[in-house]
């Protein structure tokens, strides 16, 4: 921590917040479920609690969403969004 900002992010951090590891470990399965149009935060309230607070970890996962809807075009699955 550099500063006090730095120690109010962290100590503002969500509870449910599972932290990148275990974020990733999941996060296929959550942008599979956002990429069929279901709602992934209902089971893994952790992971949206994540990306919500993790830049890197949220751009990570917009760009596997981003390949993982071009794949379900090309492949004529398209999404229900």
């Amino acid at each position: 921590m550099t500063d006090a900002r730095d120690l109010l992010a962290f100590l503002e951090t969500d509870p449910r917040d599972v932290g990148c590891e275990r974020a990733w470990e999941l996060v296929h399965v959550y942008a599979e479920m956002v990429g069929a149009g279901e709602d992934p935060e209902a089971l893994f309230p952790g992971v949206t609690a994540h990306l919500g607070s993790c830049g890197p970890c949220e751009q990570d996962f917009q760009g596997l969403l981003t390949a993982l809807r071009h794949e379900m075009r090309r492949s004529g699955r398209g999404t229900r969004r």
